[in-house]
């Protein structure tokens, strides 16, 4: 504790903390608010990063004791949502408020500590519970840490963590992790959108499912993926880009389907224009040009693929 209130104090320190689109919207609050306010009273700076991507990454960046106040907000808030919760509903076991920091990975066999020494010193010290991903995240030289317990267990693991992380800095380059835009394919069945998550189909934000239904309530033929003008708050059209496939050609005929039934049903649903070019001699592949909003792309590649 000395120690870090000693030295700490002018240490800029940054933690990276993974978050679930709802958890954000939590921290962020009603027009920004709440994260304003943890803004101002903690001192540190506290930064979301952009896109509609279903995880995103909050950065917290300040003075050891800045940041301990922002984290000790989180976990305060995030247990004020599961109390909301649990009095909603029949549950009587109430979960743990649980924080996923993300952290180079050179620096995590300091955080596990000679055969899971320091760990356990952590676990033990502090009561929370206290996972290391043995997987480093997509694409990233970084690791999930996932900490969960009561408020006050958080707050003291993560003063320990931020110790072991000044002690012993990442070696080398690191990779950030960048979570993925949510291009997952959506279904819409029943006036309910859903997005497909490995085999599961999971029911989708409201935001789509609202669309769809105003889709619905417009002209039947509208494309899918088109937005028209009668779509509020929504720009009429998007600027269009191009994006190109290459597909073997012993797939083509599945994707053009019976006298070109398949991809003008794609056309159709998508919205896009999809040009597909001739053979050429000696290449086993064909070129296939797709162009419209992004959205009307996303939605063609994918039925493309799914074909």
């Amino acid at each position: 504790e000395s120690k870090v209130s000693e030295g700490g104090l002018n240490v800029t320190l940054t933690i990276r903390l993974l978050m679930h689109g709802k958890e954000v919207g939590s921290i962020i609050g009603k027009k920004g608010e709440t994260v304003k306010k943890m803004r101002e009273e903690s001192g540190a700076r506290i930064n979301i990063s952009e896109g509609n991507c279903p995880e995103r990454i909050v950065t917290i960046t300040g003075p050891t004791d800045a940041i301990f106040k922002a984290f000790a907000m989180i976990a305060y808030k995030f247990e004020e949502d599961i109390n909301n919760s649990m009095s909603n509903s029949t549950a009587t076991s109430k979960p743990p408020v649980t924080l996923r920091l993300v952290v180079p990975a050179s620096q995590c066999g300091s955080l596990i500590g000679k055969g899971g020494s320091k760990i356990k010193e952590i676990r033990e010290s502090t009561g929370a519970q206290v996972q290391v991903a043995g997987d480093m995240l997509p694409n990233s030289t970084e690791r999930a840490v996932t900490i969960s317990g009561t408020p006050d267990a958080i707050i003291q693991c993560v003063k320990q963590i931020c110790v072991v992380m000044l002690e012993s800095p990442p070696k080398g380059a690191t990779i950030p992790y960048r979570p993925k835009p949510a291009s997952t394919p959506v279904i819409f069945a029943g006036g309910q959108a859903y997005t497909i998550q490995g085999q599961y189909a999971i029911p989708h934000p409201d935001q789509l499912t609202k669309l769809h239904q105003l889709a619905m309530q417009q002209t039947p033929f509208t494309p899918l993926g088109q937005t028209t003008p009668a779509f509020p708050g929504l720009d009429a059209s998007p600027p269009a880009s191009t994006h190109e496939l290459t597909i073997p050609n012993d797939l083509i005929g599945c994707i053009i389907g019976r006298q070109g039934t398949k991809i003008n049903e794609i056309r159709q649903m998508s919205g896009a224009q999809i040009k597909i070019a001739s053979a050429t001699e000696g290449s086993s592949e064909r070129q296939i040009t797709i162009t419209g909003t992004p959205a009307n792309i996303s939605l063609a590649q994918y039925l493309i693929n799914a074909r």
